[in-house]
């Protein structure tokens, strides 16, 4: 499985350099070296690379001239997961059994919502669980979590 991490988003000058948006925090995902996909699987691999604006200025050997730069534009880049056992991936999370500090089952994870504050594990029962509340990650596939005691006691919305 390959990762979303970042688009070509325009030509920078004439020679084939391209303006590249990074969607991770990874910055050597950009190192000299590093080999990028397009979706087909086309490799793109990273000849030099400088930090621009918040994006980042990228010479791949793949693309020569203008012309091919222009064609590039848009091309999202896709890359193999990095092996680092103190990252949490999303694509990690998504069907993993959800348990409190005291094993109680809280349910599956459907899906990942992203939220400027923490992101958030959203249960098949819709429950919500923010990230901030995340222990740890077992390798079983199951994920602790330390919810604050009452978020997810029912809410009585009976009028008084």
């Amino acid at each position: 499985m390959r990762l979303e991490v970042g688009k070509i988003d325009k030509p920078h000058g004439v020679y084939g350099d391209v303006v590249v948006t990074l969607l991770s925090d990874r910055t050597e995902r950009l190192d000299v070296g590093a080999v990028l996909f397009r979706d087909d699987g086309f490799q793109f691999t990273v000849k030099k690379s400088r930090p621009h604006q918040h994006r980042f200025i990228v010479e791949f050997a793949q693309i020569r001239g203008r012309e091919a730069a222009e064609a590039a534009r848009g091309i999202m880049l896709f890359g193999d997961p990095i092996d680092d056992p103190d990252t949490v991936w999303v694509h990690d999370l998504i069907d993993a059994s959800v348990i409190d500090l005291d094993g109680n089952e809280l349910g599956e994870v459907e899906s990942v919502l992203e939220n400027p504050a923490s992101d958030i594990l959203v249960l098949r029962d819709q429950k919500l669980i923010p990230l901030t509340f995340f222990v740890e990650q077992r390798g079983d596939g199951t994920i602790v979590v330390d919810p604050p005691h009452g978020l997810f006691d029912p809410i009585d919305d009976t009028d008084e």
